[in-house]
């Protein structure tokens, strides 16, 4: 039976579509492999093996996980040479980013006349306002800068004792610069004195935390000497100074010199100091001084720019004249020379013209000899009363007239001198002034020479024999924390701090030993000391580091309990790292398992070139201005020496 036309027509098409479907969906798979197999090399030969391809259709879909966006980036830019952009579907997926780590916390705080600045980058959880309001209660409210910047990140240890101690030293350092870091300050400053300079390295290294890392640079400013002075002096006993002032250590070491080739011996001081009149000071000491050595006997004072030498009575007319002309010759030209060869002594019978003045060691002054009229008694006796105390001073110096019109100046002078030793006499006649006595000042001699050559006058002659005796120490000064740390060790020499085996509890027999050292610390005072704990190397290293911290902290807290303050010191444990004998031996072991105690001392300032130098160049310190001005000098002395 023959299909109607129709449906021979229709299975027709439907044989043709089945046909048209097989075909297309060969050619969509052929299509789908070859994209895949040509991006996934392309993706290969770029290093993109992380990345996943997968074809669907026409469509490329891109999945996997890039370390950063460039490198997805990439790979999208490596897929869209190969196929049409618009095909490329993006799944792929970024990393998760690592935590960033936590800035380095930092801030620096400079201090002078002008106020403060303070610069860096702290924690937000800092408390900001409180460090602004004490910058503030230190230089007032309009001399404050504040260019901090804080970060949201947790506050670092130590950043808390490094901050607070900082705003303590600046208390005590108007001219100062702070850089502070977690754990850690490093002080720059300038001091008005040695002694000034002394008494804040102490009060700072007694106030600083125990665990805290300091490093401090305090400079002394040199001196200003007034009147620049240097006396020279050679008698029966040999040659000495009475004073002597240098613009720097080159000329220190020239005046020295000379003075050693005129026969002084041992180890003479010469203070280095600003206020020098000339550049040439140098070379004029040592023509004077070589030119009194030629004299054999005598002084020779430089006052400022003033000379005079004054020959030994007795010495030959025809050599001083020779010595003082060739000094005249050689003197540079801003040097005034003014020579003087006393006459014969004349025998006098009623006996030059004299006061005198007496300073008991107990305080008590005795005024006796000639004055020129009841106006100047009253006022010698004033001064007096006025430097020495109302009732110390007994005066019974009765009126001549007639005496020389310097002998008032002569007499104020010297009992202005006689105001700077802790005991002495002074004689007082128209020739001379003669001080002799014992003062705790170093550098008394000195000061004295200097007063007398400014208050006497160019061609005045005086003598001086000044001794100098230390202070006593007060009652109840602290020893030394040097002398701390040794009479400890010296204890422990004899007394072991020993424990319980495998344990922290200090051993009965070692109580006694504790009892000697807190005696120790406790008249020591506030120091800053570190209590550490070593073992030997049996056992596991952690363990050791453990216990040795464990028996540290134990003979802190035996301390605590005997009412010592302990503010200032820290417990450390180091385990088996130091080791002081062989651990090989049972001896060697005994002797590394110990407890020492050591002072924290300061380190040196070293630090890096900071924010803040650009202000701190702005307002130049006196130790720099006084560094620049000794080695400009140094050099024009020596080219004009030359």
């Amino acid at each position: 039976m023959r299909l109607p036309l129709s449906i021979v027509v229709a299975l027709t098409f439907a044989l043709a579509a089945g046909l048209c479907l097989v075909a297309a969906s060969f050619a969509v798979t052929t299509v789908e492999e070859n994209s895949e197999i040509v991006v996934r090399r392309a993706l290969d030969r770029n290093g993109h093996d992380w990345a996943e391809v997968q074809a669907n259709g026409l469509q490329v879909i891109m999945t996997g996980t890039a370390k950063d966006e460039a490198t997805r980036f990439n790979a999208l830019t490596v897929v869209g040479d190969e196929v049409d952009p618009s095909r490329v579907i993006d799944e792929m997926r970024i990393a998760p980013s690592a935590d960033l780590a936590p800035p380095r916390f930092s801030a620096e705080i400079l201090r002078n006349d002008s106020g403060i600045s303070i610069i860096g980058l702290i924690p937000a959880q800092s408390d900001r306002d409180e460090i602004i309001e004490e910058l503030i209660s230190l230089a007032g409210e309009d001399n404050v800068t504040d260019l901090l910047e804080t970060a949201d990140y947790s506050v670092p240890g130590g950043w808390i004792d490094a901050m607070g101690f900082s705003l303590k030293a600046l208390s005590m350092l108007p001219r100062s610069k702070v850089s502070v870091a977690a754990g850690q300050v490093s002080i720059t400053a300038i001091s008005d004195s040695a002694e000034a300079k002394k008494q804040l390295e102490d009060a700072l290294n007694r106030a600083a935390p125990p665990g805290l890392r300091i490093g401090i640079d305090i400079a002394a400013p040199r001196p200003v000497i007034t009147p620049f002075t240097m006396r020279f002096l050679i008698d029966e006993t040999g040659p000495r100074f009475d004073a002597c002032s240098a613009q720097d250590r080159i000329a220190q070491a020239r005046i020295l010199s000379a003075a050693r080739q005129a026969g002084m011996e041992g180890s003479p001081s010469c203070t280095i100091g600003m206020g020098v009149p000339s550049p040439q000071w140098a070379r004029a000491s040592e023509l004077s001084i070589s030119a009194l050595a030629e004299l054999g006997q005598g002084t020779v004072t430089i006052a400022d720019a003033d000379i005079t030498l004054v020959a030994a009575q007795g010495t030959d007319q025809g050599r001083f004249d020779r010595v003082v002309g060739e000094l005249e010759a050689e003197l540079p030209d801003v040097f005034a020379l003014h020579a003087v060869l006393p006459a014969p002594e004349i025998s006098d019978t009623a006996g030059p013209p004299e006061f005198t003045a007496t300073l008991s060691p107990e305080g008590l002054v005795q005024l006796r000899g000639r004055l020129n009229d009841d106006n100047l008694r009253h006022m010698v006796d004033s001064y007096a009363k006025a430097a020495f105390g109302t009732d110390a001073v007994y005066t019974a110096a009765r009126v001549v007239p007639d005496l020389p019109a310097s002998w008032p100046v002569r007499v104020l002078a010297g009992l202005e001198a006689l105001s700077m030793l802790a005991n002495g006499a002074l004689t007082v006649t128209p020739d001379n002034v003669t001080l002799s006595g014992v003062s705790e000042q170093e550098d008394a001699s000195a000061q004295i020479a200097g007063l007398l050559s400014d208050k006497l006058g160019q061609a005045q002659t005086y003598d001086l024999s000044v001794t100098y005796r230390a202070p006593p120490e007060p009652n109840d000064k602290a020893p030394d924390p040097e002398v701390c740390e040794a009479e400890i060790a010296l204890v422990q020499e004899t007394g072991k701090i020993a424990f319980e085996p495998g344990s922290t509890t200090i051993a009965a027999a070692s109580l006694d030993t504790m009892n000697k050292i807190a005696d120790i610390l406790d008249a020591c005072g506030q120091i800053r000391l570190e209590i550490q704990g070593h073992t030997d190397s049996q056992g596991r290293e952690e363990m050791n580091q453990q216990l040795s911290q464990a028996r540290a902290q134990s003979v802190l807290n035996e301390l605590r309990s005997r009412r010592i303050l302990t503010s200032s010191y820290v417990a450390v444990g180091y385990g088996e790292s130091q080791p002081i004998a062989d651990n090989k031996t049972e001896d060697g072991r005994e002797a590394n398992r110990r407890i020492e105690f050591r002072l924290i001392r300061p380190e040196a300032s070293n630090e890096e070139a900071s924010t803040l130098d650009a202000i701190a160049e702005e307002a130049p310190s006196e130790a720099t201005e006084t560094g620049a001005t000794a080695e400009e000098d140094a050099s024009q002395t020596d080219a004009e020496d030359q």
